[in-house]
């Protein structure tokens, strides 16, 4: 990303001075003492995998990349959580052209390993693609491979066979440590390719570890935390290492763990989900200070916030947003919230800021963690179905203003300044070497009110909207000129062509000053919009009604440039690109994306996405006369404005028909629970003990699934057993992730259900949960089975290091009163992986482990059906159809399945998409209804297989009602889409 070209060539010749590491992984310049400073000074340009060997490092106020100054603004998106590697392409493109420079992602080790020793990178877990991905969108990477990552994942990335080996997880036990470090060893054989230090990849900080809170204090948890810091220096990770704090305690900051010598190499990080509806908390220049403060408890590192709130995670039943699901989370935490939480963190020294999570995607499969439902979408600026959100608007705005403007990688805390009787907190700050000086008014008052600001010699009136917040500066460069000050908000400048460009931003109607310092009296002239000006000892101020875009040129004053200021309506600002070329940078104002920008001669080439019918506007380099938007050439012809503007609108998108779903077909399962069904074949649970932290019952076989080798999904086990004639009831305690329940027969009869109760808001994380559920059992003598169905739920997460994950899933005792017979049991749960789905696509469902969900899979005998459905049986019920899409090619859709119902009837829907397990719905919990079919697993082009495998009760008539394809959003444009499975063949089982 190139940034100002603000006159610092005096000051950027000792820009290499900060700290730094170097493909070698040096600490030259970390001398004891304070650490040397380095100047302001242009910021790097646009990082890619270009081969050559760049230095990383840091000092107090910022990251420094080849010496030189950069605010990583970064978002967090998983990759595992979108298992449609053509789609990475689309996700990273929208957020490096919303103005994030960077991305934060977790490695999750469960989605990589079925077994100890075995690690799978391919396919939908190509790490290594995604990495190249990332590079050649221009983004910085921070990478987060644990081991433990929590993220609500299954067992917080632990793999299912870790929870039954010896050795306590997240401490130095030596039996844990040797498979941490075969983990380590297949993260970073990937991840040292991909190090900007040698030029293979953009990755710039590694994380070791997450939220690690316990054993500070003790040799377990500080010689744990020394062999990954050594683990991964020895695998050849030579980038700045660092640890996220689970809040602001000071745990392993800089010098509180063995480094092995090496200094000034390690940052201390933070994690922050305030809430939207308290006070914007100061962690940094403006809070309490010392270890408790945030930043402060490492004052020779730049502020570093690993994970702020970007949204929040809803459990089953949505107590967390009152069952309005995750759209209740993007309203309250929007886009007027991020201007108060983040421009908060700015003004308190953060410089290193990512948001989690900026696009949440799908816990599809068995990935999640029990407390949280299928969808991931967290109320995340880029929505699940990858839809920008109003929430992108400011961080586009801030992200462009970072990229466009030095001074702000390096700020101290100014003096107080007062803003009159209010309610709006003000801070101040100034860059040292520039002294330009940046003002964050917060308005934590629900009604708007008008701040009385300092600014340059003047007092300006500022209004700040309610709950919101806005930046102000004094003192930068836009170009050639100097900007005295704005009552608008600053979002970029470029020089382009034969002028600089500036932008400013505010709310639609709003009376905005700008003013610019002139030696003399220049030529100023209003192109478009409602503004005046005047020009009085050595300022000309200019004053515009903000609507829409309003342009003024500004030229003379004995600079041979001209200024092109354009102020801009938060909308229209969400429609202003900026992407920088080998050839200069570009400017592009209408369409609702743009992907890239290519000069090849006169031509430049832009690709990117409308929504609606748009304006193509492009300010570029000289000489440059010709516009082609997504290889269709555009006349065009030259404005004022000094460009190109396309003679006709850009198209919008094209409308998206949706077949209805019908031709179903049905099959009945559970043949487990059939007195006579053969289990010979079935594993034999006849172990004595355990590594669980489960306690196994006195006299009783280990029962619990994962001892077995059964770590996702259903599980089934079969009870033989005789002389239990005087037998009253039978109890069976079993333990589940929430929302797990039981279903048991006796002899191939219904016994009855258990479900676990749905989370309120006390028990929201609760992951783990334990019941017996005691049923009456009918006379009988002779040989008896008792069959037992668990949904499991998956592992709870080991937050609190105490090794949670390992807490029993399953079947725990049974007990029969009335008599105590020999039991012989046998247990069954998932197959094999999936080659190509993976480990967490399966469970041991029947129809699962004989590929009834799977495209191909011949269903002819299957009886025909209707929708909606209304029958009523405990057990497993499969349904089956076909439907095919022809979607434009020139159009991306994100195409969702949802499920309605009448939310008394009790069941649920396991929903496979071409043998992809894309989510479970629960009809009376929820809340979620509406299930995303990411394009790849969806042929947008071509035939589709739905399988829906509905679990039911028998206490009510189950569904499914009605299910329906769901036109979630659509855009001419997007990126190319392989289909996710084998190419030119079928998909595998």
């Amino acid at each position: 990303m190139v940034l100002s070209r603000r006159t610092f060539s005096a000051l950027a010749g000792t820009a290499a001075l900060g700290l730094s590491l170097s493909g070698s992984g040096s600490d030259e310049a970390c001398a004891a003492g304070r650490a040397p400073v380095a100047p302001t000074g242009p910021a790097p340009g646009p990082p890619a995998a270009d081969g050559k060997k760049h230095t990383v490092g840091f000092d107090r106020y910022s990251m420094l990349i080849d010496g030189k100054r950069l605010v990583l603004w970064s978002g967090e998106v998983h990759p595992f959580r979108l298992p449609s590697p053509s789609l990475w392409r689309d996700v990273l493109e929208k957020l490096r052209a919303h103005g994030y420079n960077t991305i934060s992602i977790y490695v999750s080790w469960n989605y990589h390993s079925p077994a100890p020793g075995k690690y799978d990178f391919t396919g939908v877990r190509d790490l290594d693609l995604f990495l190249r991905t990332a590079a050649e969108t221009g983004l910085y990477v921070i990478l987060r491979p644990g081991p433990y990552i929590n993220a609500e994942v299954d067992a917080g990335g632990f793999p299912g066979w870790l929870t039954v080996t010896k050795g306590t997880a997240r401490t130095s036990d030596p039996t844990y440590l040797k498979y941490v470090d075969e983990w380590l060893t297949a993260v970073d054989r990937i991840a040292a390719k991909h190090l900007y230090t040698k030029g293979g990849g953009t990755i710039v900080l590694y994380q070791l570890e997450n939220e690690y809170a316990n054993n500070v204090s003790s040799s377990l948890g500080r010689d744990y935390m020394t062999h990954l810091y050594k683990k991964v220096r020895a695998d050849g990770i030579d980038v700045p290492l660092f640890h996220n704090d689970k809040g602001r305690n000071g745990h392993w900051a800089p010098g509180t763990f063995d480094t092995g010598g090496e200094k000034g190499c390690y940052l201390y990080g933070f994690d922050g989900y305030p809430s939207p509806f308290a006070t914007p908390p100061d962690w940094g220049y403006f809070g309490v200070g010392g270890t408790k403060g945030g930043s402060t408890a490492s004052p020779e590192t730049p502020g570093l916030i690993a994970e702020f709130g970007g949204g929040w995670f809803d459990p089953w039943g949505g107590a967390e947003f009152d069952g309005k699901g995750y759209a209740e989370s993007r309203r309250t935490r929007d886009a007027a919230y991020e201007r108060r939480f983040y421009l908060t963190n700015l003004a308190n020294g953060i410089k290193i800021h990512n948001v989690y999570m900026t696009f949440g995607g799908t816990s599809w499969g068995w990935l999640p963690a029990p407390i949280v439902y299928t969808s991931y979408d967290y109320g995340a600026a880029l929505d699940e179905a990858r839809q920008p959100t109003a929430k992108l608007i400011p961080m586009h705005q801030i992200g462009q203003l970072l990229h466009c403007v030095p001074d702000l990688a390096k700020l101290d805390r100014a003096g107080d300044i007062t803003v009159g009787d209010t309610g709006i907190k003000a801070y101040h700050l100034v860059n040292p070497d520039t002294e330009a000086h940046f003002y964050v008014l917060r308005n934590d008052t629900a009604t708007e009110s008008v701040a009385s600001v300092p600014l340059a010699g003047t007092t300006a009136s500022v209004p700040v909207p309610g709950l919101d917040a806005r930046l102000l500066a004094t003192g930068i460069a836009l170009g050639r000129r100097k900007l005295r000050y704005s009552t608008a908000q600053p979002m970029l400048w470029l020089a382009t062509g034969r002028q600089d460009i500036a932008v400013f931003t505010g709310r639609a109607g709003e009376s905005t000053r700008t003013a610019l310092e002139c030696a003399s009296k220049p030529t100023v002239t209003v192109l478009e919009g409602n503004a005046g000006h005047e020009y009085a000892d050595g300022v000309l101020r200019i004053d515009a009604q903000l609507n829409s875009l309003t342009r003024v040129l500004v030229e003379g004053d004995g600079i041979s440039t001209p200024l092109l200021l354009l102020l801009a309506t938060d909308e229209m600002s969400g429609r202003l690109w900026r992407y920088d070329t080998p050839s200069g940078p570009v400017l592009v104002r209408g369409p609702a994306l743009l992907r890239t920008a290519v000069l090849r001669g006169t031509t430049v080439h832009l690709t990117g996405d409308t929504i609606k019918a748009a304006d193509l506007e492009v300010w570029g380099p000289r000489g440059m006369s010709e516009v082609v938007w997504n290889q269709g050439t555009l006349k065009a012809v030259a404005t004022k404005s000094g460009s190109l503007r396309a003679e006709q609108r850009l198209p919008g998108a094209p409308g998206v028909r949706l077949p209805a779903l019908t031709n179903w077909r049905r099959a009945a399962e559970n043949q487990e629970s059939a007195a006579d069904f053969d289990d010979s074949g079935w594993k034999v649970a006849n172990k004595k003990s355990s590594h669980s932290v489960t306690p196994v019952p006195a006299g009783q076989p280990v029962l619990f699934a994962d001892d077995y080798g059964y770590h996702y999904g259903d599980v089934w086990y079969r009870g033989h057993f005789n002389d239990a004639g005087k037998a009253e009831s039978v109890s069976l305690s079993y333990i589940s992730g929430a929302q797990g329940l039981l279903m048991a027969w006796l002899d191939g009869k219904p016994l009855g259900t258990h479900r676990m109760p749905v989370p309120d808001k006390k028990t929201v994380r609760q992951g783990t949960w334990s019941a017996t559920a005691t049923f009456p059992v009918p006379e009988k003598t002779g040989p008896r089975v008792l069959s037992v169905l668990v949904r499991r739920m998956q592992h709870d997460e080991d937050g609190a290091a105490k090794d949670t994950h390992k807490v029993a899933r399953g079947l725990t005792g049974v007990t029969l009163k009335g008599a105590s017979p020999a039991v012989t049991w046998r247990i069954q749960g998932e197959v094999a992986p999936d080659p190509v789905r993976g480990p967490v696509n399966n469970g041991g469902l029947f129809g699962e482990r004989h590929g009834w969900h799977l495209p191909g899979f011949d269903d002819t005998d299957w009886k025909v059906v209707d929708f909606p459905r209304d029958e009523r049986r405990q057990g497993v019920t499969w349904y089956r159809t076909d439907f095919r899409l022809a979607v434009d090619a020139s159009v991306d859709a994100s195409i969702g399945l949802t499920l309605t119902d009448d939310p008394a009837r009790a069941y649920r829907v396991q929903i496979f998409l071409n043998g992809w397990n894309t989510g479970q719905y629960i009809n009376d919990v929820g809340p979620q209804h509406t299930f995303v079919l990411p394009n790849g697993l969806l042929r947008t082009r071509g035939l589709n297989t739905l399988a829906l495998a509905v679990l039911s009760d028998g206490t009510t008539p189950a569904g499914p009602g009605k299910v329906a394809l769901t036109l979630l959003g659509s855009a001419a444009g997007g990126v190319p889409v392989t289909a996710v499975d084998s190419p030119g063949g079928p998909l595998k089982h």
